[in-house]
């Protein structure tokens, strides 16, 4: 029996590569299209009347159509989406990094997990509680909830900022996942 080539496994491997690299411009499309498209309707609010929401005007715009999706939901789910394409096109490249600078990274994205789960589970509890208390009072006003925090002159969409923290939570996690699972390869390598 003659051993068969790499070839159909490398012919198989660049094809997910180029779906994963088609994937990600899309979702660096819709990234960089949302944020511009936020940047120019708050920069507009804030001429106009002088104060801004972070992040209301992606929680205030459902696309394609009223009760459809937000497009903070589009933000969050291309903003995960195209960081999974990253990690699946940029794999190779990154196993070979030093042992120090690997260190570094999970050390930053261990740091990124906890701030982004912190501040996720606060802005959600208050989310929460504003709701709670709207609703003991009769009203329901689930998006337009926001909090003078941390400068009481530009408040956060409580929505905009639980779906954002979690990305950032989701996408920090699984850098730090990575970096310890490569490294745990090595390390056994090395063992053997």
């Amino acid at each position: 029996m003659q051993p068969q080539s790499d070839e159909p496994n490398r012919y198989e491997y660049s094809r997910g590569i180029l779906v994963y690299k088609i994937i990600f411009y899309i979702c660096a499309a819709i990234m960089l299209s949302i944020t511009v498209y936020a940047i120019a309707e708050s920069l507009r609010e804030y001429l106009a009347s002088g104060s801004v929401v972070i992040g209301e005007v992606l929680v205030s715009t459902e696309v394609p159509f009223k009760g459809f999706a937000k497009l903070v939901t589009y933000l969050m789910v291309s903003s995960i989406v195209g960081w999974y394409c990253v990690t699946k096109i940029g794999r190779e490249k990154t196993r070979n990094i030093s042992a120090k600078s690997r260190a570094i990274l999970k050390l930053i994205a261990l740091s990124i997990a906890v701030v982004s789960l912190y501040e996720f589970i606060y802005n959600f509890v208050v989310w929460n509680a504003l709701m709670t208390a709207d609703a003991i009072s009769g009203i329901i006003r689930i998006d337009v909830l926001n909090i003078p925090y941390p400068n009481p002159k530009t408040p956060w969409s409580l929505v905009f900022a639980t779906k954002m923290f979690l990305a950032a939570f989701v996408i920090s996690a699984h850098a730090f996942y990575l970096m310890a699972r490569d490294e745990r390869r090595v390390s056994d390598r090395l063992d053997e």
